[in-house]
């Protein structure tokens, strides 16, 4: 009797979750039911509080190429590929991105090898993305099959890059090497292959040390801050400053600078 593998390897360690996309002889695309089982796995891992932080990589040569495509064919009498991916994606897709997006912990995305397609929204749907030296990002939707990028990708490109580097990843058909991603601002660092995942983990305990709250507080702050004006903005930030200022947090990250030691923060 064959056994399945489960389509995403989960470890956790030392309040760590490696969480590793397991489909690595099609270069782990984004199936159906390896989305099922990353969110939900997502889901666990929002609910335990051991759990400091998140790392999301690929088992084999590939990060994640995107979608299946030879497995996208119409399933439901009446409906078109175009309504069915589009529920999916409404259903699955979306919620999986939201669900990175808005996890209580940061996460780190460790691309060891090709991100393509709607492997390159996963990816940027990360706290912190790395790359290995060999990885690369590339967009074939609208050159190659007439679709426009998804799974956020139109989203975070822009704010990562700028939109005219997220334009010409968009249309011109090129792979983007992790180098030159690093020097877009697409990502924050590459790292030799062989040492990638010792990279991704060294990123990962430091952020794991972090307030609990931190990751929430940054990614809320940079989002607001893209929607409005200086003043709005500096209102914002003092009215954050308001309410954690008053945190116990606070108190110890002072008596740290004052003591010369380094904080100690409880978990979440």
């Amino acid at each position: 009797m064959t056994v399945q593998q489960p389509y995403v390897l989960h470890e956790l360690a030392d309040g760590i979750a490696t969480l590793t996309l397991n489909l690595p002889a099609k270069l782990n695309p984004i199936a159906r039911e390896l989305q099922i089982e990353l969110r939900d796995t997502l889901e666990r891992i929002r609910d335990d509080r051991e759990v400091r932080a998140v790392i999301l990589t690929g088992a084999g040569k590939a990060f994640c190429v995107g979608a299946d495509l030879s497995a996208m064919t119409p399933g439901e009498e009446g409906k078109s590929l175009g309504d069915q991916t589009a529920e999916w994606m409404q259903s699955l897709s979306n919620p999986l991105i939201e669900t990175l997006r808005t996890l209580p912990v940061p996460v780190v995305a460790a691309v060891n090898g090709a991100a393509a397609g709607a492997g390159v929204g996963l990816a940027l749907a990360a706290d912190v993305t790395i790359a290995a030296r060999s990885a690369y990002f590339y967009l074939p939707f609208l050159p190659k099959l007439g679709i426009v990028p998804d799974l956020g990708c139109t989203w975070a490109i822009p704010r990562r890059a700028g939109r005219a580097r997220a334009m010409g990843m968009a249309l011109l058909d090129e792979r983007l090497s992790a180098g030159r991603a690093v020097q877009w601002g697409l990502i924050w660092a590459c790292a030799d292959d062989e040492q990638l995942l010792e990279e991704a983990r060294a990123i990962a305990q430091r952020l794991a040390r972090l307030p609990a709250h931190a990751v929430m507080e940054a990614r809320d702050a940079f989002e607001a801050a893209e929607r409005h004006t200086l003043a709005e903005q500096l209102h914002y930030e003092s009215e954050r400053q308001r309410e954690l200022i008053d945190r116990p947090t606070f108190r110890e990250g002072v008596s740290a600078f004052l003591q010369k030691r380094p904080p100690t923060f409880p978990g979440r």
